[in-house]
Order: structure tokens, then sequence, then C-alpha cells
């Protein structure tokens, strides 16, 4: 049994043929060497066996028996024969393989060996055939009993087999389009999903194949569905309007005005965001594919019909999701994220409007849908009617603050407030919140909201309206900014009530829609620098805010980003000059006041504190969020805090460590300017002092070039162009990839600048960064071109006192010299002094300088001979036989190597002769 004997107890057989018998005989023949004898026993057992359990060991033991006697021939063929009949032909091949090794000239096994090397092949160029391959996935997907593995695995090849062309082709051509129906009718979500990825990869860029979708659409009842189907809308619509740059061919001529297409496109979306057989997710992707396609990206364009259009059929319908009220029956299913993405939209439609006029059309529509809606007789219209006008506050907020101030509206929201149903009070308080959002234009909320949202807070006993109430006082009572003489509160008011909110923060019981009211405090709160510090001193509030920032409320962002903004005052500051202080004082104007806890020494510490709660992953988790939620602004927020965790150099490797390198990227690449311009530097900050393969993994570092770059822009300050050029000459280090990246950004005539810059460090930089990127043949061909003088230059920058600014110029000039041998006699043309900066570079004290120097003369001598006759002839002899004669030294090995180079290259030459 220590054979592969028994599997276990087996029914006793009374007949003399028992295949367990035959079995237990064999394995005593081959335990004692007697192959043949142990096959003809497994032989005789498969014969007269019929349990499948048994029969496998019985054929694995005679396996094995043949493995060790591989010279039975009539053992080897049977076995060839049974698997062939089973249908594992490449084992059937090798045995006969074997067969014919042994008997050459048997014709049995010659015959078999070619009937099945066609079969094989014939079997191999069927299965890879992309037609057989497109139908055994469908098949095996349309099977109701295939296993799930096998099942995900044709998902995965379906998807990839339709994002090459060929293959999206041959899906399309073999009936792809109506079997993709059908994985859809199943209904199955992993199948809804496998058809869903499959149709966005056949329709992008492809027009044709876009017309014949017959606009399957799919609702998205899973956030995977929803954000698949958002995907494949994006696709179909990139390709009708041409968003996709690709060239198809031919059958691009057969789809002439896509116009009709995109307006259904349009329409579909709109119907989607009142379906109630949308699920919430799907309703999200649906406002969101909007806001990404309807409002021109460029306000240069003429063309907003898409707006124009989108407001004449979809803005009551908008209107209508922003005043959803989620406490209520029969509302529409949505997110936590749902309502604020709909004000998002009202408000890029509002933005993208050219005059009054259309902008008037805009208010009269919401004006109506509002006033429509207000019955006395049903509060449930008239919470709809004002949750739709918090939606517009916290959009076009011009729009909602006209509204607001209508007639009958503030009495409205005053009889809410009183109500006893806390959904109507709720609704109510969040509306004033809203109001209160920019003091300056609510002039309405500072005389009718501040006493009642006050009474509200006194005497409410609910939790949920009482955190809300707080806010709106928080919102009203920080209008001063960070300017300590404005505060609005009694000293220690404002401390009392973040206090108050961080309590609510840090409470788990209270509902997550409940606890972002408290953010929304803080957010406003943090303005007066004793909250900051108090906030930064309190960790679990920090983390619960961490915690929530990662939730999928995305609601949140704005509030966390504010908050964070205030902690480490990375907002603008405008500079206090004395002498205009005085001025003001004179003419008794008011003065900003920093507050003491304002000061570099007070943020450096609240930075430390962040860092060590966990800023960073709250940060990286907030950057991803897949939302027109992360507005430009809320980016420009984070950027903002990013650079200011990367001040302190020691910060960074934190901040890489916790994923903060790959967050910035997106952030340098998309958003306002000023937040593009603050990612940028936080990049070039860690790109400066970081090994970046560490800090951008992958194919990420290729993406950090380009923001880097755009710091080199004149208008930039000089630290970020100190650290960009710092940051560009660790990535031009690490491959030439990156170096022709650099070069295709159009980086060198502004590196080429900077070296003629009279900031040392900025000169120095710009040099070490051109040292780095001498090795690429286009910047050795800028150096070989008449009528310049960067050659000159190089020159010159190597007889600089600072030792950092000549190794870096030394070296370029060795790389170049040791590629281009007509730059080694271009080199003695550029200045006549060009003879003792080399000689000075080869007696430098530093060893590195003097090795770059002493390759340069290396370079020289092996470029011309008649250059090489001028440096002999010169005192470079001297010093080169000086160095050349030390002992060996592991210290300066390099340095004198080199040197005795150069002497045998000069002897070479017949310039010099050894020592006898």
């Amino acid at each position: 049994e220590g054979f592969l004997g028994s599997v276990g107890p087996f029914p006793r057989r009374t007949c003399s043929d028992n295949p367990v018998q035959f079995k237990d005989e064999g394995n005593k023949h081959f335990q004692a060497g007697d192959i043949d004898k142990a096959i003809e026993c497994y032989t005789n057992a498969i014969k007269t066996c019929k349990d499948k359990m048994l029969l496998g060991v019985i054929h694995r033991n005679r396996s094995a028996s043949i493995d060790v006697n591989a010279s039975d021939i009539k053992a080897l063929y049977r076995r060839c024969q049974a698997y062939e009949k089973l249908g594992k032909l490449d084992m059937a091949f090798k045995d006969v393989q074997r067969c014919a090794t042994i008997e050459p000239k048997n014709k049995t096994f010659l015959e078999t060996l070619r009937r099945l090397g066609a079969e094989i092949q014939q079997k191999l160029k069927t299965t890879f055939s992309t037609d057989s391959r497109v139908q055994n996935m469908f098949d095996i997907l349309l099977e109701e009993e295939a296993d799930k593995e096998k099942k995900e695995k044709a998902a995965n090849n379906l998807i990839v087999l339709a994002r090459e062309d060929a293959g999206a082709e041959r899906i399309f051509q073999n009936n792809g389009m109506s079997l993709l129906i059908q994985l859809i009718d199943t209904g199955k979500p992993e199948m809804v999903l496998a058809a869903i990825r499959t149709l966005s990869g056949m329709c992008t860029g492809h027009k044709a194949r876009v017309r014949d979708t017959g606009w399957i659409w799919e609702d998205g009842v899973t956030y995977k569905i929803a954000v698949a189907t958002c995907n494949l809308f994006q696709c179909v619509y990139d390709s009708l309007t041409g968003g996709d740059k690709r060239v198809y061919g031919k059958e691009e001529s057969l789809v002439l005005d896509s116009t009709k297409d995109l307006k259904t496109i349009l329409l579909a979306l709109l119907d989607m965001i009142v379906n109630k057989n949308v699920s919430g997710h799907g309703r999200d992707q649906a406002l969101n594919l909007l806001s990404k396609n309807v409002p021109r990206k460029d306000k240069k364009d003429q063309d907003h019909s898409k707006t124009l259009f989108t407001i004449d059929h979809g803005l009551k319908k908008i209107l209508k999701v922003c005043g959803q009220v989620p406490d209520l029956p029969n509302q529409l299913p949505m997110t936590d994220n749902t309502q604020l993405i709909a004000s998002i939209l009202l408000n890029k439609l509002y933005d993208d409007l050219r005059c009054d006029p259309e902008r008037d059309n805009f208010r009269d529509i919401c004006d109506e849908y509002i006033k429509n809606k207000f019955d006395p007789n049903n509060m449930d219209k008239n919470i709809h009617a004002i949750n739709a006008l918090s939606g517009l506050l916290q959009g076009p907020f011009e729009v909602g603050n006209i509204l607001a101030g209508r007639q009958g509206v503030m009495e409205m929201m005053v009889a809410l407030c009183g109500s006893e149903r806390e959904v109507d009070q709720l609704v109510a308080v969040e509306a004033l919140i809203h109001a209160s959002s920019k003091m300056s234009r609510a002039s309405f909320i500072i005389t009718n909201g501040v006493s009642l949202l006050k009474d509200i807070y006194k005497k409410t006993k609910n939790e949920k309206i009482k955190i809300r109430a707080l806010v709106g006082l928080c919102k009203l009572g920080s209008a001063g900014g960070d300017d300590y003489s404005m505060r609005q509160f009694a000293e220690g008011s404002t401390e009392k009530l973040a206090k108050q909110c961080r309590k609510w923060l840090c409470n788990p019981s209270i509902d997550v829609r409940t606890r972002k009211w408290a953010i929304e405090g803080l957010a406003y709160l943090t303005n007066d620098a004793d909250v900051k510090d108090d906030f930064v001193e309190d960790e679990p509030a920090m983390r619960a805010m961490f915690e929530l920032s990662k939730s999928t409320d995305k609601t949140i962002l704005y509030a966390v980003a504010c908050t964070l903004v205030n902690c480490t005052n990375s907002y603008d500051k405008k500079e206090i000059i004395p002498e205009l202080v005085q001025l003001a004082q004179f003419s008794k104007q008011h003065v900003p006041e920093q507050h003491p806890k304002d000061k570099k020494d007070f943020v450096a510490k609240r930075v430390k504190r962040l860092l060590k709660a966990g800023v960073i992953s709250a940060l990286t988790c907030m950057v991803k969020a897949d939302s027109s939620i992360l507005t430009d602004q809320t980016k420009e927020m984070l950027a903002r805090v990013f650079l200011a965790l990367a001040e302190d150099a020691k910060d960074r490797g934190t901040i890489v460590a916790q994923g903060g390198g790959k967050a910035l990227i997106p952030l340098a690449l998309e958003g306002t300017e000023a937040g593009k311009i603050r990612a940028s530097h936080a990049l070039a900050k860690i790109a400066a002092i970081s090994n970046p393969d560490i800090a951008f993994p992958g194919e990420r570092i290729y993406e950090v070039v380009r923001p880097l770059v755009s710091l080199l822009n004149t208008e930039r300050d000089g630290l970020q162009n100190y650290e960009a050029l710092m940051g560009l000459t660790n990535l031009a280090a690490l491959n030439d990839k990156l170096r022709v990246k650099i070069i295709k950004e159009k980086a060198l005539p502004e590196i080429e600048n900077y070296m003629f810059e009279e900031h040392e460090q900025i000169r120095q930089a710009a040099t070490e960064c051109m040292c780095n990127l001498v090795v690429c043949k286009e910047v050795q061909e800028r150096y070989m071109e008449d009528g310049n003088d960067k050659l000159k230059l190089l020159v010159l920058l190597c007889s600089e006192d600072d030792e950092k600014l000549q190794r870096a110029a030394a070296g370029a000039l060795a790389m170049l010299t040791a590629a281009q041998k007509k730059l080694c006699t271009k080199l003695t043309l550029v200045t006549v002094q060009w003879m003792e900066i080399l000689q000075r570079l080869c007696l430098h004290d530093n060893l590195q300088v003097q090795h770059r120097g002493l390759v340069i003369v290396y370079n020289m001598l092996n470029a011309d001979s008649e250059l090489a006759k001028k440096l002999i002839e010169s005192e470079i002899l001297e010093i080169l036989s000086v160095i050349g004669k030390q002992e060996d030294n592991p210290s300066k090995q390099e340095v004198i190597d080199v040197a005795r180079s150069c002497l045998v290259k000069a002897m070479d030459l017949g310039l010099i002769k050894p020592f006898s």
C-alpha cells in the first residue's frame, strides 16, 4: 500500500477476476522489481474493473510501471491509444514517439505518429483562431452548468479581446452584439459586468459599431456595473463627438452626422436621473456623465448648444433630484452623494451660459419649479421645494440666493423650523445653513437667520437638528476668516462650539450624515487659530474625520479639505507691509492682524500632528474619488495641504511611504492653475530628495515629468524653479526613456536659460540637470550647432568657485567630449582661457572635479593628433606625470588610473617616450 495502493475499502468480489486482487498482485511484482509482470497484472485489473475511483488508481500504477520500464513497447502503445481516446493528444503523441524511437521501422508507429501530429496541429489552429475563441467564450458564459472559475476566465478573455481592434471586429462579425445582449438578459451581475466592459472595448473610437449597439444601457444595480455603464457611455460619446482621436479607416465615412445620436444619449441620461427603476449608483453616474460632457471644457469655444439643450430638456429633472428627501416614502433611489452631484451639475450648467438672457431663463425655470411646489395643504411638496432650493444654494449660489429672498420663502423656512416632524426641521435648517455660505451675498439671512438658528439650538432636544443649527451659527460666526481682530463671537465661544463639534464627530452612535455636519462646523471654526490648535491636539477627533473622509459619502470632501487647509495655514495670505500698516492706522482704516498661533512654529507643530494621525492615507483616498464632487476647487485645497505637509524634508519619506507621491500626480495634471502649481511643487519637493522609483512606482514616474517642467516657467518663483530642476536631475539619472520624456516636454531651452541664472543654487541645479541629459544624442547635437554659446558657458562654469557647480559642468564636458570628438576641437575655440581652466580642473583638490578634468584631457588626446600635441606641449604633461607616478591608493585610484591612461595614449601617439 506504500505504492499508490488501496484508497479505501472496496466491495468484495466472489469471482476469480477480482480487479483488487490483480492490483495487489501487480503492487507485489512492482516492489519485487518484476516490472513486466506488474504491467500485465494492472492490464488485467483494468479489463475487469468497473469502479471509477479504483480504475484511476490502477491506471496510475500501470503508468508508473511503464515509466520505470520505458522499453515495454506494447504497454507504451496501449497507453498511447488510451490517451488518444481520452482526447489527450499531446500525451498520446509522446508515447508513440518513444515507441517509434525504439522501433524506427514500425509502420504502425510511424503512421500513428504522423496522424497524431496532424490532429494536434489542426486542434491548435482551431483553438487559437479568433472566431473559435470568441465562440468558445460565449459558450462557456451562456452555459448554465459551467464552472464559476471557467466563466470568470472566459469573461476576462472576452474583455481583453474586445480592447484589440482585430478581436473587437471578430466579436462584432460573429454575432457578438446579440450574444452580449443575451449575457445582459441573464441579469447575473458578473455576466452583465463582462458584457458592458466588452461593449466598451468594441465601441471605443468606432462610430460604425456604436451605431449598431442599439443603445443598450444598464441602469447599474451595483456600483461596479454603474461605473462600467458610465465608461461605456463615455466611450460611445467620445466616439461620436471625436473625443477619441484615433483613426479607424473607411468605417468612419459610414457615419456622417452624429448630432441625432448625441441628443439621444443626452435625453437617455436625463431620463435616467428621474427613473425610479434606476439605482442610486446608476443615477450618480448619469449625473457625472452630464457634468463631464455637457458644459464646455474651454470657454473660448463658442458652441455651448449642449448646455442650452440640457437646460431646456432637463433642468427641471435635475431640480427634482435635488429636491428628493430620502426620509420620505416613494423617493428616487439615491446614494449619499446624489444630491450634491446634482447641485454641482447645476452650477456647471449655469457657469457655462454666455449672456444675461440665458441666465434669466435658467433662473425663471428654477423660480417656476420651486413656486409650483409650494402647497399649504401638502407639507411633503413644501419640503421638496426647500430642498431643491438647498440644491441651488450649493450650486449656482447667485440663483439660490435670489430665490431664497423671494416673498414667502423665508416664511416657509420658519414654518418648517417650527414643525413637529423631524424631517421638516432638518430640511429647513440645512437650507438655512446653505444660505449662510457667502456672508456678503446673504443679507436676508443675517437679519432673519441668526436668531432663528439660536432659538432652534437652545430649544431642540434632537441631536441631529442641534448639530445642524450649530453649523449654521459656526458659518455665520466665521466671517472674519483668519483675521484675529474680526472675531464674531465673544472670547472663548468659538472654542466651545468647536469642542461640541469634536465631541459629536467622535460619537459613533450618531449617524454618519449627522456627524458629517460636525466637520462642516469645524471647516468654519478652524479659521480661528485657537480652534486649529485644539483640534490637532485631539487625535481621536482627527482620526474620526479621516475615517469619515474614506467612506462612500463623498459630500464630506470639501469640508475636510477646508479644515485641513485652515489647520496647515495653506491658504493664500496677504503680505502685511509695515509701511502700509502705519498708513492704514493713520487714516483709521482696518488692519488685518495675525493670531499668535498662526506663526510658523505653531503651523509646523500642527503639520507633525496631522502626519502622525494619518492625514496622508485620508488625502490619497480623497483624491481617488471618482465623482464630480471632487471639484477643481476641492482638488486645489488638497494640493495646498500636500504642499504644506511636504515643507519639511524629513516628512517627505512618510508622504511617499503612505502613497502621497502617486496621489499628487492627478492633482498636478488637472484642476485650477493654482492647484496644479502647488501639486507640481509638492511633487518637485519629493522628487528632489527621494528615490523616484520608490516615490512614483511603475509607469507613473513618466507622468511626473510634465508637472516638474511646468515649474521651469519664468513666472514661477525661484524656489519652485530650483526644486523642479533638482527633481528633473534625479529623474534624468534613471534611464534613457525618462531623459527622452524630459526633452519631449521641451524642457531643454528652460534648463539652458537657468544655467545663465545669477542665483548660484539655481545655476548649479540647472547645470547638474544638463550633466545628466548630455548622454542624449539630441542634447549633444545642440552643443555641436554653430553660433551659440552653450559650450563656452560650460567651459566658463568649470572656472567658478562653487565646487558643486564645477563638478556638474566638468561632468557634462567629460561626457560630451567622450561622445562627440568634434566638440574636443570646438572646446579650444570658445575661449582663450580653455587651457588654463583645464589645468585648474586637473589640479583640483576635490577628487571628483579632478577626475572629470582628467577624463576631458583623455578624450581630447583621443580626438585629434594636433590637439593631443598641443596638450602634451603644455603644463598638462607635467600634471599627468605627477599624478600618474603616485603609488596606488584606493581613495585616489580612479584619478591615478585616468592620468596613466593619458600618458599611455601620449606614448602610443609618439608624443612622449617611456623611461628606459
